[in-house]
């Protein structure tokens, strides 16, 4: 259990971040790798806080979770949604640059954090794969593919955050408005069905999206028999 296990690390100062590569993932949506003074020490599911710091010395602050799998490098990835009144996030997609440096501070969190070494099912809505993602990216880069399974629950094809990794045995998806050509599921809602035949009772249950879908899809978890008290619940807010 994690409550057994050595603390979560906590934040440090604010460092600067140069960013060394920019992917589009969703016509909305790109990651972003940083590179950090020093390895950058964090668990699967934890965030770092961005700080934008204007000409005028006005300051904005935001908090994103991290795509990538803790490795022990000095690099991180943040996948980013671009918020239209987002005023981070729209200066992240529009104005930022290869090359360019902002200040960073983390990580954050220490409830909904995987250390990789039990079994876990993911749940994620929308933009809520994330920090899902660097759990599985977690369990792939250490040859523990079983002990992560992933759902995600996603409005069509093109909005898929990670299209090219989510695939194999270990993950599967549900199109809640326009399903892909290659889905044997119709488009339609996360239901019980979706969920039952993935429940482990020695699983913990990680759940992340909206408020409305992380209440849905938690209902959903304990109706299939998921034991409420194994479920770890993060729900994203609309601040960009």
């Amino acid at each position: 259990m994690i409550s057994s296990a050595k603390p979560a690390p906590t934040p440090g100062a604010w460092e600067s971040a140069t960013v060394v590569e920019i992917r589009r993932e969703t016509a909305r949506a790109k990651t972003f790798r940083l590179a950090l003074p020093a390895p950058a020490e964090y668990l699967a599911g934890q965030h770092f806080l961005v700080r934008l710091t204007a000409a005028n010395g006005y300051r904005a602050t935001r908090s994103y979770s991290v795509a990538s799998a803790p490795d022990g490098s000095n690099e991180i990835e943040l996948t980013i949604e671009r918020l239209e009144r987002g005023e981070v996030s729209v200066f992240l997609h529009d104005v930022l640059a290869v090359g360019d440096t902002f200040e960073v501070r983390g990580p954050v969190g220490g409830w909904f954090v995987w250390r990789g070494d039990s079994p876990a099912l993911l749940v994620g809505g929308g933009s809520g794969v994330v920090p899902l993602m660097a759990m599985l990216r977690l369990a792939r880069a250490t040859g523990r593919r079983g002990l992560a399974r992933l759902l995600v629950s996603v409005r069509s094809p093109d909005d898929l955050y990670f299209a090219d990794e989510i695939d194999g045995e270990e993950t599967s998806i549900v199109f809640t408005r326009q399903a892909a050509s290659s889905s044997g599921r119709p488009a339609g809602r996360l239901a019980l069905g979706d969920v039952a035949g993935l429940v482990r009772l020695e699983a913990t249950a990680y759940v992340c999206g909206s408020a409305g879908f992380a209440d849905a899809a938690t209902a959903l978890l304990i109706e299939a028999g998921q034991p409420a008290s194994s479920i770890r619940v993060e729900r994203f807010g609309m601040s960009g």
